[in-house]
């Protein structure tokens, strides 16, 4: 069986899609279905490529037992090609994703990663860049129980 890409996408790819990678990949080992997936992240502008993760989103997963391992990096018109699921955090980066899909074929399904959390569907991630610790945590909150609902998203429709 061949693996499902699933490509997390915010603005500098330091913050919120780093984290929803390293949780989403959290919960897919808790499932032990690792096997079945490639997950990765990137960012809509180039602004941190090749950088670390923010340190308040190492600090907030490692908090939690996650570890991120991810250098940033941009998103490309062949991630449409490349992926099965591309996640925005927000609705500015679903614009800048919807920006390179109108001039490429794609097959991946493009959706808003909040359309995933039971309560608040439609809603951005907001960014947690300019805030302080609190908004990394509940910016892990809201991916924590989005990972969870995408993942039987998935499944269901993969058969896994």
């Amino acid at each position: 069986m061949n693996q499902i890409n699933v490509l997390f996408v915010c603005l500098g790819n330091i913050c919120r899609s780093p984290m929803a990678e390293g949780i989403f990949k959290d919960v897919v080992e808790r499932e032990g279905l690792s096997k079945h997936f490639n997950i990765d992240s990137a960012g809509t502008s180039t602004y941190h490529i090749d950088k670390n993760p923010d340190s308040r989103a190492i600090d907030t997963c490692e908090k939690k037992g996650i570890i991120l391992c991810h250098k940033g990096k941009e998103f490309k018109a062949v991630d449409l090609q490349n992926q099965q699921y591309i996640l925005a955090m927000d609705k500015s980066n679903l614009e800048n994703i919807s920006k390179v899909f109108s001039t490429a074929s794609y097959t991946a399904k493009v959706l808003l990663m909040r359309d995933f959390d039971e309560k608040f569907k439609g809603q951005d991630v907001p960014d947690p860049y300019y805030g302080g610790m609190d908004g990394f945590s509940d910016v892990f909150e809201m991916l924590e129980r989005s990972s969870y609902e995408l993942l039987h998203y998935i499944r269901s429709e993969h058969s896994i």
